[in-house]
């Protein structure tokens, strides 16, 4: 049973942003990475039962007080919803909170218990799913090309769904069509925000590699492409996300960013994108014109949907209209029922309300307040002489920043509210979980190769 709660917790983190592979059952889509989840879930309490073992680390209770507390703030909020289609929406969103947080829960309760050398195969199997994903999105842009715009999701993914949603059409520049991949998730802006975990989270670590480590230049070659595929998908949102989180790692990792390690990778980059601009400057001219007009048409919509926060709170300042109920609520003015707010901080606000947003403050300082005690602990260890921290803190400064840029990036989207996001928080507060171990005096193997 062991092995088979391996296997789900590493095939969850592996398929956790495959958006795409869903299957409508009634009034809900059933999406891979939440079946996983559920069964994961379902064998860590099995396991539990059979080994008479319920002890959980102090971070899982903490984890189980916030859920008792947004279930209380949500289950108010139902008792404003007034219509059908409201109270479906609800239902919905709840059964979404209820495993994305028994996810969260479980899984740090068994990544504390397998050790060191396991989170680092968490790490590894949740970025390998983001390279698949990324690879699909650069093979969609190719296919879409040499096919005079086809679709690659009809080919691979509808025989599998029984749809396919395809690339998304951003224009027309120089005679020439204007793709944004997202990937194997539903939204450009989506793929692109999620890549700023492996992007933020791992760069610290290959900073702090020695010389010599064989995991050097793959990881390179990683982060090269995840910031190549994070351009293809235009999203401006990411890139603020990502200009964040980089000030975020420029406080301890200044010197690093001035290295040849730092700044070689970069340059190769950098003289890569001159020789693909230069084939189409016009083209990316128009581009990059367009992406930084902000007052677009479309730029002024994401910012439109903050003015629609004022009406609720007028309504319902405590609560707010019901999880996951934005779109019911706002059918009247966007015309559609399944238009979310592109925002959310939005999304919070108007459907939980004052005390909604306050309860989510509280939790996202916990967590910066976790991975503050990893660093700190990361950094003591290190002095004390232990090299095997050197990596772990590395990581936490890395799920510091790439929580801080996904919360950037989230003023004008919401990929905070979906399983994927559970997967990096339960990574992130599994970090001084492990670090506390090396403070007792037992310690787990470090990552292969990682040293001071």
């Amino acid at each position: 049973m062991r092995r088979t709660a391996d296997i789900l917790l590493l095939l969850g983190l592996f398929v956790m942003t495959f958006n795409k592979l869903r299957w409508p059952v009634g009034p809900v889509d059933v999406r891979l990475t939440e079946l996983v989840a559920v069964l994961f879930v379902v064998a860590f309490v099995v396991l539990r039962v059979k080994d008479g073992d319920w002890l959980f680390p102090r971070t899982v209770q903490v984890l189980g007080l916030f859920f008792i507390l947004f279930a209380v703030v949500y289950f108010v909020g139902y008792f404003n919803l007034s219509t059908t289609a409201s109270r479906n929406l609800w239902v919905k969103g709840m059964i979404g909170f209820a495993v994305h947080f028994a996810f969260l829960m479980t899984a740090v309760a068994y990544l504390a218990r397998r050790g060191e050398p396991f989170l680092w195969r968490a790490v590894r199997w949740f970025s390998a799913g983001l390279v698949v994903n990324a690879l699909y999105g650069l093979l969609a842009l190719a296919y879409a090309e040499a096919r005079n715009g086809a679709d690659l999701d009809a080919v691979v993914l509808e025989p599998i769904t029984g749809e396919a949603p395809g690339l998304q059409l951003f224009g027309v520049a120089g005679g020439f069509a204007i793709y944004r991949t997202n990937g194997l998730t539903l939204d450009s802006n989506h793929l692109a925000i999620m890549l700023l975990v492996p992007l933020l989270a791992l760069l610290p670590v290959y900073l702090r590699l020695p010389k010599g480590s064989r995991a050097r230049v793959p990881l390179a070659v990683a982060l090269a492409g995840f910031f190549v595929v994070l351009l293809a998908t235009l999203s401006r949102s990411a890139l603020l996300g990502l200009a964040v989180g980089l000030l975020v790692l420029a406080v301890p990792y200044r010197r690093a960013f001035l290295s040849a390690r730092f700044l070689l990778p970069l340059a190769g980059l950098a003289g890569f994108f001159a020789f693909i601009v230069a084939q189409r400057t016009g083209f990316f001219e128009t581009i990059l014109r367009v992406r930084t007009d902000t007052s677009s048409a479309q730029a002024q919509t994401h910012f439109g949907f903050y003015d629609l926060i004022g009406p609720v709170l007028d309504e319902s300042p405590l609560f707010g209209l019901g999880r996951n109920t934005f779109s019911a609520y706002y059918e009247f003015l966007t015309g559609k029922s399944n238009w979310g707010p592109h925002s959310y901080y939005v999304s919070v606000i108007t459907e939980s309300g004052l005390v909604g947003a306050l309860l989510l403050a509280v939790f996202l300082v916990y967590v910066f307040k976790r991975l503050a005690a990893a660093r700190r602990m990361g950094r003591d260890l290190a002095v004390a002489g232990d090299s095997g921290a050197v990596p772990l803190r590395a990581l936490a400064w890395g799920f510091t920043a790439a929580l801080v840029a996904t919360m950037v990036a989230n003023l004008f989207y919401l990929t905070m509210q979906m399983n994927y996001f559970t997967g990096v928080i339960a990574l992130a507060l599994a970090v001084p979980l492990l670090l506390a171990r090396r403070v007792r005096g037992t310690p787990a193997q470090p990552l292969p190769g990682a040293g001071a």
